[in-house]
This record gives structure tokens, C-alpha cells and sequence, in this order.
């Protein structure tokens, strides 16, 4: 199989890397054109047999809706766009009903697994038709962690269903990127009879209800950096967190936890904390993003 792939950045290229090592043929674009196979979107869609199948992995919002128009124009009918960015499942709507008329379908794909996917797989929310789902089978396949599919890949619905799937897992992961930095915060306090703290959640990782991947990045980030001493305690939120709240407010669904995590973040800016510096590290950790480091 042969796909396009729009975006060439710390997800884009180490998923274009794992889908060639499981024997998917990728042709990338990317304005970086070291990066880039191609120099135009134009020569991308000439390099693809037909009918097409185009990945775009850019930042959601006004990026990924340029991708899409401009994807429009060099497409034809049976050609397939599968948006694997972290768009807000109303984009979704709109960008399958701007190509309904030419035939061009539509799949919107939540990608979970940040940096560390290209070894350890990563985890895969789908929205669209089943039809079209069962078309790029082999491509989530080749993404997916190894083992039974169930296990890191679901066809959670129609479209819309994949991206609202994964604001809904960046909203809880929020939430407990926030639990361990407080328990970091109360631990590291108290000095005076807490000798080793990165030794303390490292023995969780084995044998207690709290262990998870989540906790051995933070283990990862303590064992650099024990005291955080080179992170400044500044956290973005990315806007999954805050579409998640919306849509608990929408439906009169409560999410006290998943809020407190969001002002929490809020709180970041404004003074300088240690949780804040462990939630800065964590999401260094998973997802490579940046940290302002302390001058």
C-alpha cells in the first residue's frame, strides 16, 4: 500500500518511519524540505496511485483547514483524506461536508503515543465509515502497537467520533498528569522525612493500583532532573482539555477533576511551582513538547 503523508514534524516523521518498517509505502510533504519528498502538495498527489489516500498530521485549526483546501483542489473522486492532527471533532463536519461534493472521503483519527510511538505503537481512535476504515485497515495497522487490535486501535463511530474519542482521553490525561505532580509537590515538601522521592514513585511501578506509562515517564523525568531544577513550572493547554469541558458544560456531564486540572495550568502562569514543573516535564516526556528552561 501507498499513502501520502502531509506533516513531517516529531509525530509526522516518526510515523511515516514506523509505516516503512511495516512495509507501508510513504511519500511525505512537508514545508521543511529537508524533510520533504516532494516539493508541492501538487507533486504529492501526482506521486500516488489512484485512488489516493493522503494522511495530513499539521496542527489543528486554521493549518489543518488550509491541508484540506488546498487538498481539494488535487484530488479526485474515491481519493480518501484521514486527519490524524488533534482537530476538535466539529472540524470534522465541516471539512467532510466541504468535500462530499467531489467525492472525496473523509476519516478523522486520534493519535495517541506522542514520541515514543514509533517503537511502542501507537494508540488509534477512528471516526468514518466502515467501508472506509476497512480500506486503510493496513495502514492502522501498521501504527498500531502490536498485540490483539482491540487493544490499541477502535473504530469508535462515524466522523467526529475518532477526534471527540481523543479530546476525551486528553481531557483524563489532564487529570492525572495533575494527580502525580500534587503527590510530587506533597512528597518533595517534606524533606524532613521523605529521603528519595524519585525512588518512591519508582517503587510504584510495580504491584500498586496508581502504576501506569504516565508514571514511569514522570520516574524518567525525576531520574534527569530530581529536583526540576532546569524546567520553569509554565504548562500549555493544547485545547483538548479545554473542548472537553465545553462539552461537559453542553451536556450537563460533571468533570470537577478534569477542571481542576485545566485552572490548574492557569495557575502556572502566574507563579512558579513545583507541580507545575513536574507537568511541564511529564508532557516533555510523552509528547516532546517544549519547556521553557530556567535561565
Amino acid at each position: 500500500m501507498h499513502i501520502g503523508l502531509v506533516g513531517l514534524g516529531k509525530m509526522g516523521n516518526n510515523m511515516r518511519a514506523r509505516l516503512e518498517r511495516n512495509g507501508i509505502e510513504v511519500t511525505g510533504y512537508d514545508t521543511n524540505p529537508e524533510l520533504s519528498d516532494v516539493a508541492t502538495l501538487a507533486e504529492l498527489a501526482q506521486a500516488l496511485p489512484t485512488p489516493r489516500v493522503i494522511w495530513i498530521m499539521v496542527p489543528a485549526g486554521a493549518i489543518t483547514d488550509a491541508v484540506v483546501t488546498d487538498l481539494e483542489g488535487l484530488l479526485e473522486k474515491g481519493d480518501l483524506i484521514i486527519d490524524g492532527g488533534n482537530s476538535r471533532f466539529t472540524d470534522d463536519f465541516k471539512h467532510a461536508a466541504q468535500l462530499e461534493p467531489k467525492g472525496i472521503d473523509y476519516i478523522d483519527a486520534g493519535v495517541s503515543g506522542g514520541v515514543w510511538g514509533l517503537d511502542n505503537g501507537y494508540g488509534l481512535m477512528v471516526g468514518g465509515s466502515a467501508a472506509q476504515v476497512e480500506r486503510v485497515m493496513p495502514v492502522f495497522d501498521a501504527l498500531r502497537p502490536e498485540g490483539p487490535r482491540e487493544e490499541g486501535f477502535v473504530h469508535v463511530g462515524e466522523i467526529g467520533a475518532g477526534h471527540y474519542a481523543k479530546m476525551v482521553h486528553n481531557g483524563i490525561e489532564y487529570a492525572l498528569m495533575q494527580a502525580y505532580a500534587e503527590g510530587y509537590e506533597l512528597l518533595d515538601t517534606r524533606k524532613d522525612i521523605i529521603n528519595d522521592v524519585t525512588g518512591t514513585f519508582k517503587a510504584w511501578q510495580r504491584g500498586t493500583v496508581v502504576r501506569s506509562w504516565l508514571l514511569e515517564l514522570l520516574v524518567r523525568a525525576l531520574e534527569q532532573d530530581p529536583e526540576f531544577e532546569h524546567i520553569e513550572g509554565f504548562v500549555q493547554d493544547s485545547g483538548e482539555g479545554r473542548w472537553t469541558i465545553e462539552e461537559a458544560l453542553n451536556n450537563a456531564v460533571p468533570v470537577p477533576t478534569i477542571s481542576a486540572s485545566i485552572f490548574a495550568r492557569f495557575v502556572s502562569r502566574q507563579k512558579d511551582s513545583p507541580a507545575m514543573k513536574a507537568v511541564a516535564a511529564l508532557r516533555n516526556q510523552f509528547g516532546g513538547h517544549a519547556v521553557k528552561a530556567v535561565d
